[in-house]
């Protein structure tokens, strides 16, 4: 190994993936399952029955007291002081330019006992962060190492749990609970970042394992990897940290407003609230190709018109595509992309000029040699997911 290479960190269940003959790739410093059957067919099974992820990479935080006393309500965007016990809301973790340090999921577990899920990539960013900024940093405890995290997700995901876990099917959208399962009391919240049905389970690390074998018993269960994930997500249009959302993108400018309460303080919101008066100069669309082709992260988007709008920010699938002899330049870039199933076509999120992000717009995908023509469209390409059933 050079001075270069990254150590990669490995989840409790690195050793269920191998067994399973998984493809290992490298994602956000650790060793993660891509796919095991095929990305296509993990993709299908998640949109038809109930698959299993991996997401024991993610970061996971207490912070004990009154929100407001340890600063927590002035790290996070979304309101959390009116937060009923047993719901969870997301919103961001801002610099003090606007930018998203990272986007985040906020458990209410008691008046005073929050839980926070945090990307796996960042976590120690995240961390440092919530101790140099909350007011009562004592009150911040790091438990990543401790707990264990499987996704369920399909629309079978209700009626295979409730058979491990009474009272499950209680859970509405965004809220969660402590249950049994095999012994250990665990919390499972109704969420998932799939756009169907679906629900996390937080374990110890110690008895995930045996958690993720016991589901996998039931035959309408399969396991899933990134790149279905990838695809999942991309179809309902889902940010993913590091391709939607940095530090130097807002949530203004990534279509995220809605989860920023402006009636309270918090760190980057004069940032945000400049940046609102003057009117953003650009935001994340979303583009359907012409053609089966996939954008590539980081390819420049163009216009006809001669000047580059965009950049693509990530894409799992790249399928065959078309060659444009129309002089172009570039105006953006693409920040993710994929062959869409539901779509039979490429899709992508794009970081463009405001003023050339409107829906029904022409525009164009690719590098120096290769340009495919796609239309800008609402970053929402497949709506027919079991989520809120």
């Amino acid at each position: 190994m050079t001075a270069t290479q990254e150590i990669l960190k490995q989840t409790p269940l690195y050793n269920e993936h191998v067994a399973l003959n998984a493809r290992i790739v490298p994602f956000g410093g650790w060793e993660m399952p891509v796919q095991y059957e095929g990305i296509l067919a993990e993709y299908e099974h998640t949109r038809k029955a109930v698959t299993l992820f991996d997401t024991c990479h993610m970061g996971e935080f207490l912070v004990h007291g009154d929100c407001r006393k340890t600063g927590l309500d002035a790290l996070v965007t979304m309101a959390i002081a009116d937060m009923p016990v047993h719901s969870c809301r997301y919103g961001m973790l801002l610099n003090d330019q606007g930018g998203a340090i990272d986007d985040l999921v906020v458990f209410r577990e008691g008046q005073e006992e929050w839980f926070i899920v945090v990307n796996g990539a960042t976590t120690a960013k995240d961390a440092r962060h919530f101790r140099e900024r909350l007011r009562q940093p004592e009150a911040f405890k790091d438990i990543s190492p401790a707990i264990g995290k499987i996704d369920v997700q399909g629309p079978l995901s209700r009626q295979i749990l409730a058979d491990l876990v009474p009272g499950i099917e209680k859970l509405a959208y965004y809220t969660f609970d402590s249950f049994n399962l095999l012994g250990e009391t665990v919390r499972v919240s109704r969420t998932g970042y799939t756009g169907e049905l679906g629900y996390e389970i937080y374990s110890s690390s110690a008895t995930v394992t045996a958690i993720w074998r016991k589901l996998l018993q039931n035959p309408n269960v399969k396991p899933a990897g990134l790149g279905a994930r990838d695809v999942l997500r991309l179809e309902v249009g889902y940010s993913l940290y590091g391709h939607e959302l940095n530090e130097t993108i807002t949530p203004l400018e990534a279509g995220l407003a809605r989860f920023v309460d402006f009636t309270k303080d918090f760190i980057g919101k004069d940032a945000l609230l400049k940046q609102q008066k003057e009117g953003p100069r650009r935001k994340i669309t979303g583009f359907i190709s012409e053609t089966r082709r996939a954008p590539r992260q980081d390819n420049k988007i163009y216009t006809a018109a001669g000047e580059t709008i965009g950049i693509v920010t990530s894409v799992p699938l790249a399928p065959i595509g078309i060659v444009t002899s129309v002089p172009l330049a570039p105006i953006g870039i693409v920040t993710s992309g994929t062959f869409s199933p539901h779509c039979q076509r490429g899709i992508g999120l794009g970081l463009v000029p405001i003023g050339l992000a409107s829906t029904g717009q022409k525009i164009y995908f690719g590098d120096d040699n290769t340009k495919n023509l796609a239309i800008i469209s609402s970053r929402t390409f497949y709506k027919n997911g079991s989520l809120k059933t």
